[in-house]
Parts: C-alpha cells; sequence; structure tokens
C-alpha cells in the first residue's frame, strides 16, 4: 500500500468539506463551477447534454450533486478505498479507479466541464502536475473548461512550518529552500505551490486562464473563531469571502487556490 493510499484510507474527506472552513472552499468552489455551467446552458444546452469529468473526485462530494441537477457526469479516483465509498452512495456517477496522469479510459475531447480536484495536492514534481493538466486539457473539447485546485505555499509553510514549529527542521532537510519554498517528495503527502508555479504550468499546457481565485481565503487559518461564530455571522463571512476571492492581493494566502481554464 502506498503512502497515499494509506493516508486517505483513514482521512474523512467528506467530513473536511462539510465543517465550517470546509464549507467556505465547498461553497466557493461549487459557485464558480456553476458560473462555467451557466455559460455553457446559455447557448441553449440543457444539463442532461452538458457531460463533467470528475479527476480524483475522491468520495464524491462535487461529482454527486452535480450528477443530482441533472449533468452527465463521470469521475476517476486513484484511492480505491474513496471509490468504494463513492460507489456506496448508489449516485449516477459513472465512477472508476484510475491516475490522473493517465486517463486512457476516456477519447480525446469528450467532456465539456473537467474538474482537477485533488492529483494537484498529491503530485510532487512539475512534470507530473503538467502530465495531469495535458491529460485533462486532452479530454476536454475545444471551447471547454478546466477546474484545477492546488494547495499554496505560503499556507504550507505558516501551518506546518511555524504554527506547528517545523520550519527549521524543514529548512535543514531541503523542504524548504532558502526563499521558503516548499519541495515536497512523496512521504509528505501533500505538495504545496505558488501563483508563479501555476501560471508555469497553464503557460507549458497552452490553455487560457478565465480567472483564478482563493478557493478559502483565510478560513483554514480561522477554524477555530469559524466554529465559534454564530450561523448569522458565518454566513457573513461565507458573503465576504464570496464578495473578494477574485482579489489579486489575496490569491496565493489561503490554503487553496482555484485556476479556471478554458482550452
Amino acid at each position: 500500500m502506498d503512502e497515499l493510499t494509506a493516508h486517505y484510507n483513514k482521512f474523512n474527506e467528506d467530513k473536511r468539506l462539510t465543517r465550517r472552513h470546509g464549507q467556505v472552499e465547498y461553497i466557493t468552489t461549487m459557485k464558480y463551477i456553476h458560473e462555467v455551467l451557466q455559460q455553457l446552458t446559455e447557448t441553449g444546452r440543457k444539463a442532461s447534454e452538458i457531460s463533467i469529468l470528475d479527476i480524483g473526485a475522491g468520495t464524491g462530494r462535487y461529482c454527486i450533486p452535480l450528477s443530482e441537477e441533472g449533468y452527465q457526469v463521470s469521475a476517476i479516483e486513484y484511492v480505491k478505498y474513496n471509490l468504494g465509498i463513492l460507489k456506496q452512495k448508489k449516485s449516477q456517477v459513472q465512477a472508476f479507479q484510475g491516475d490522473a496522469r493517465k486517463l486512457k479510459r476516456f477519447e480525446d475531447d469528450g467532456f465539456d466541464v473537467s474538474l482537477l480536484f485533488g492529483p494537484m495536492y498529491h503530485l510532487y514534481t512539475p512534470e507530473d502536475k503538467l502530465q495531469a493538466l495535458l491529460e485533462a486539457k486532452r479530454v476536454t473539447k475545444p471551447g471547454g473548461y478546466i477546474l484545477v485546485a492546488y494547495l499554496m505555499n505560503e499556507y504550507g509553510v505558516l501551518t506546518y512550518g511555524f504554527k506547528e514549529q517545523n520550519a527549521i527542521e524543514c529548512l535543514s532537510d531541503g523542504r524548504l529552500d532558502e526563499e521558503f519554498h516548499c519541495h515536497s517528495s512523496q512521504k509528505d503527502l501533500y505538495d504545496y505551490v505558488r501563483l508563479e508555479d501555476i501560471e508555469s504550468l497553464r503557460e507549458q499546457a497552452g490553455l487560457h486562464r478565465v480567472k483564478i481565485i482563493s478557493a478559502d481565503g483565510p478560513a483554514d487559518y480561522m477554524r477555530r473563531e469559524l466554529n465559534a461564530m454564530s450561523e448569522e455571522l458565518f454566513q457573513k463571512f461565507i458573503e465576504y469571502h464570496l464578495k473578494t476571492c477574485e482579489r489579486e492581493e489575496l490569491l496565493g494566502a489561503g490554503a487553496h487556490t482555484l485556476d479556471i481554464l478554458k482550452k
């Protein structure tokens, strides 16, 4: 069993996205998925005529609700444990086990929208990340959209490096360089990037950027404060975040960034 499989055999991704800090990420991401889908339905197409591929679908947090809205949804998940949970939910999603870097099951130009959320967290080299992005591009129709989620460098440095007091060790063993840029390996489970890394991947893949957003802003740093808020105040925080998540000065500061691309 590899490290990633062992990790997700114990980690509850569904639960993460239902906690308040996770809700911020989920609500924001779904807003922008629907924004893209609206562009497609405005051409007169019905939801049932629009196809979505969720690459690294986890336990189905995104793909199942989209399927329930009437879209044609397929999913690929690397971890068999997660795939089993997804299938147990008895949705209409066509779900398969597979690797984001090798989507051999799918033909070229097959999907209107491709979601590439989990894989970029766990691919550790620029070459592997680019291969996953190129595969998403290959299976997406011309004019279709690719939404890519990344874990951000400064979030990793501030939380694991300083909040959890591992920065000196990471500087000594090379996981942080002198510029405080993260360099992960497979045993670290997660990889972190900066905006210039995201831009480099986009350029190499030859994709057009529609917009880039901070999917969760400060939410992950504010878990305790969010949990202590009244429901009314929490909804105001959501409102604040949705009005500010496209602001350039906030990009890269949150835990997750969402790059919205067009083929």
